[in-house]
This record gives C-alpha cells, structure tokens and sequence, in this order.
C-alpha cells in the first residue's frame, strides 16, 4: 500500500523519495539551527545583532545566501537562456561598490553603534531623516522580496505540482517559525548552510547538462559560441539597452551601493561582527563567494539553451522564467531533482522578515509608539512584527502573479525607484557636513516621484532611458537637492527661533 502511494505521488509530481528526503533534512536542519541559536533570547541587542558575536566566514556565506535568494536560482538562468552572459558586466560595478562601501559606510554605522543603519541618518541629520529612511526601506524590500518570494514559489508549484497559493502559504508560514524564534542568528547560520546548497545544486545540474550534451564542455561552448550566447560585454551607446558596459557597471556601483549600503537586509548581517574590520572584511569577502554563484547559474541558462538546441523535440515552458524548474522537473533524475528543489527552498526561506522587524522596532516603534518600556516587550512586538511582516510579503507575492516579464529585472525596477532615495541621503550624510533634516526628508520623496516617472516614460516608451538609470538619478537628485536646500531650513529654523522668543 505504502509503495502504491509512492508510485502515484512520484507520478504526479515528479519526485522520488530520495528528493523529498533531501527537502525535508533540509527543512529539519533549518529548524533545529533556529531552536538551537535562539534559545535563551532576552533582549533585542541578541534579537537583531546577535551581541556581534559571528565569525567571518558565516557572515559571508550568510550575505552571500540573502545577496543570490531566489532570483538567482530561477531568475538568472532564464537570462543565460534567452540573452547571453552580458549580465556579468553588472558585477564589475557591484565589486567596486563593496570596496567603498567597506572603507566608507561600515566605519560610520560602528561609529554610532547602530542596530540598524538608518540610526545613523538619525545621528547625522534628525530624527525626521531615520523615519524616512526607515520607511523608504519598508517600501524598497517589501516590493523587491515580494518578487523574490513569487519567483521561488513559481519555481516550487511547478516542481512540485502545488498550487501557486499554497506554495507562498507554504514559505510565509516556515519563515515566519524560524525567524521569528531564532532572530539573526538563525538567519546568519542558516545562510551559511543555504549558500552550500546553492553552490552543491548548481554544479550537479551543470554537471548533468554537460555530461548529456553533444560534444560535452567543449561541444556546448561551440553551439553557445555560434548562437551568441557567449557574449560577455557590449561597448554600445544605447542609453535604454542595461547590457551596455558602460552603463552595467554604472548601474552596479550605484545599484550595490544601494542595495549593500543602505538597506537594512544585508547591512544587518555586517553589523553582526565584533568589529569594524571583521566587517570590512567579511564584505570584501563578498566579492569572491558572490560572483562564482552568479556566474554558475547565468552558465547554467546558457547550457540549457544548447541542451535543448541539441533536443529539439522536447517541450518548452510556455514561460521562459520557468526554464530550469521545467528542466527538473521533465528532464533531471532524482536526486538532483531534490537538490535544486532544496536550493531553491532555502534560497526563498532566507527572507528580509529580522531585517524589516529590527527597522520597525528600533526606528519606529520604540521612539514614536512606546519609549519606555521592558525588553521583553520589544522582544515580543519583534516577533510579532515578523509574523507581521511576513503576511505582507505573501499578499504582494500573490499580487505578481498576475505581472509578466522577466523577473530579476522587475525586482530591480521596484527596487530603483526607492533605492536612488536612500543612497543620495546617505552619501549627503557621509560625504559632506551639510545638516539638513527635513528638507532631506522632501528630498528623498521628490526624488522617488521622480524616479517614479522617469521609471513609467521608460516603460511606456516615452523617453529614451533604460531602466537601470533610475537609480543613479534618484541617488543625484537626493544629494543635489539635499544639498542645495539644507542651508535654507538653517535659516529658517533660525528665524523661526528668534519669532518665537
């Protein structure tokens, strides 16, 4: 009886028991970890910075897990399937922003002693500018991991066979369990795990894909190389065309510096190491365990291209952002079937949900909602706001299934119209002395319309501008405009003092 409900559920889905044996020790490795270091949490300092007690290497692996998430392991592959390697451009810009942001931005956030970095913004300029940049961060990762959360839930429901709701439910209610009881420690240690199984999974389907295509490495690189797919820079002038050198690497200093610099999700995980240098250096590390991950699984699109180049007669995804989970579920044997299913899984689990929490509370509610009370308390309203958090991100998860396009690039057009905001106001306050507070706060929310608009002409095919810019003229319009106006609210400030005595 056993082996007939075997057999008929390995029919429909597609999986053996050695898959769902390999997604639920997983599964069971990630619980334990979040029982196991969230134990004995009594105050928030634990809750959200660990008492700064992780080693170098978790931290990167950590960072490197919530850095790749979902959108590497479904949304990459389907670029290296339909385009070419032009992607990798992106990352010459994303190194160099590391570096500035290790040797600028990291002293400052130690300095102060931050919990989160948009205490810093408090620190420099006002109270105004931390809620601000607090709430553009709110806007910034809900609609981004959203995006993140329904390409990992497409890409389970097709390997799978579950319904897309069911899915999301799924991920929401595992992320809310563990991170809501094992805080960032949970988070960071099984980020180091998730960032293992990303690399184990994508080489054993590169491997699969070269040992069953013709002419195996050498026989892809030649079909690859015939199509275009090899393709890895382009010296062009289109300002609309991302791929262009020139403007990949523009948009990789200010996209990372946006996205590494100035937003609490991954900036959390630095400011969980002892010291400034322990953090400056697990963020150089970066640069080394992020680009292999990103390459491998862009590579993996491209063999998957001359696989099926090579296997005309198999069918395709009627969507192309389904190629790889297509691939796994129709084509790989089990075993790797499981292995993919568990990357992506854990790829999904590592959520913005601390990061989001420790921003609410430490930002927000604690200095505008309830100044004075126990730690207990905060602990409590942290956990809740996790669940909170967590419910949020489902509903916009739910919302892009109705959306069309390539996934990564949505992602990263919600994000730029919030992102260029944050980074103009923290570059103002690490690069110059002006002490502006309000007029950053009008700043930031003109520059984010603006953004906005830029965003929609472009899309419309009103304007001549790629997407990608419109992080760099958020970033510009901030730090201009924040600039230009902080010596008028002085002025009037002043002037305002003097009616009022």
């Amino acid at each position: 009886m056993i082996m007939n409900e075997t057999a008929a559920l390995q029919q429909i889905t597609g999986l053996a028991p050695v898959d769902y044996g390999l997604v639920a020790c997983a599964v069971a490795v990630l619980f334990f970890i979040a029982w196991y270091k969230g134990r004995g949490e009594a105050d928030t300092q634990d809750y959200f910075l660990g008492q700064r007690r992780t080693p170098v290497w978790v931290g990167t692996l950590s960072f490197v897990a919530t850095e790749i998430s979902a959108m590497t392991i479904v949304g990459i592959p389907p670029i290296g399937f339909t385009e070419n390697l032009q992607y990798l451009q992106f990352f010459i810009g994303s190194a160099l922003a590391r570096i500035f942001i290790a040797f600028i931005f990291i002293p400052a956030f130690y300095k102060f002693n931050c919990t989160t970095i948009y205490e810093f913004l408090k620190h420099r300029f006002g109270a105004e500018t931390q809620y601000a940049g607090s709430i553009f961060f709110f806007c910034t990762r809900l609609f981004a991991s959203g995006v993140r959360l329904y390409a990992a839930s497409l890409a389970v429901s097709v390997i799978m066979g579950w319904q897309l709701g069911n899915t999301i439910a799924f991920f929401t209610l595992v992320s809310v369990i563990f991170i809501g009881f094992g805080g960032i420690k949970a988070v960071l240690w099984t980020g180091a795990f998730e960032a293992a199984t990303f690399y184990i999974a994508g080489v054993a389907v590169a491997a699969y894909l070269v040992l069953h295509i013709d002419g195996g490495f050498s026989g892809a690189w030649r079909v690859a190389e015939e199509a275009g797919k090899l393709s890895m820079f382009n010296f062009g002038w289109d300002l609309k065309n991302p791929n262009v050198f020139w403007v990949a690497v523009l948009n990789g200093v200010f996209g990372s510096m946006a996205a590494f610099g100035t937003d609490q999700e991954l900036m959390q995980r630095l400011l969980t190491l002892e010291t400034r240098q322990e953090s400056q250096k697990t963020l150089i590390a970066t640069i080394f365990t992020s680009f292999p991950v990103t390459a491998l699984y862009l590579f993996l699109g491209t063999l998957l291209f001359v696989f099926y180049k090579q296997n005309a007669g198999l069918p395709l995804p009627e969507n192309a952002d389904k190629i790889l989970s297509h691939f796994t579920v129709y084509v790989l044997p089990a075993g790797i079937k499981g292995l993919v299913l568990v990357a992506v899984i854990m790829a999904s689990i590592d959520s913005p949900l601390s990061s989001l929490s420790s921003s609410f509370v430490t930002d927000i509610y604690r200095p505008l909602i309830k100044k004075q009370a126990a730690e207990a308390h905060y602990l409590l309203v942290s956990r809740l706001s996790v669940a909170s958090f967590g419910l949020l991100l489902a509903a916009i998860a739910w919302l892009c299934a109705s959306g069309s396009g390539r996934m990564l690039w949505l992602a990263f057009k919600i994000n730029g119209v919030t992102a260029g905001s944050l980074l103009g106001v923290f570059l103002l306050g690490l690069l110059t002395k002006r002490a502006g507070n309000r007029t950053n706060v009008a700043a930031m929310i003109f520059s984010a319309a603006l953004a906005g608009t830029v965003l929609y002409l472009s899309e419309k095919g009103y304007a001549a501008i790629g997407w990608s810019w419109i992080v760099v003229i958020g970033t510009f319009s901030t730090f201009a405009l924040g600039w230009l106006l902080s010596p008028l609210e002085s002025k009037f400030g002043k002037a305002a003092d003097n009616t009022a005595k």
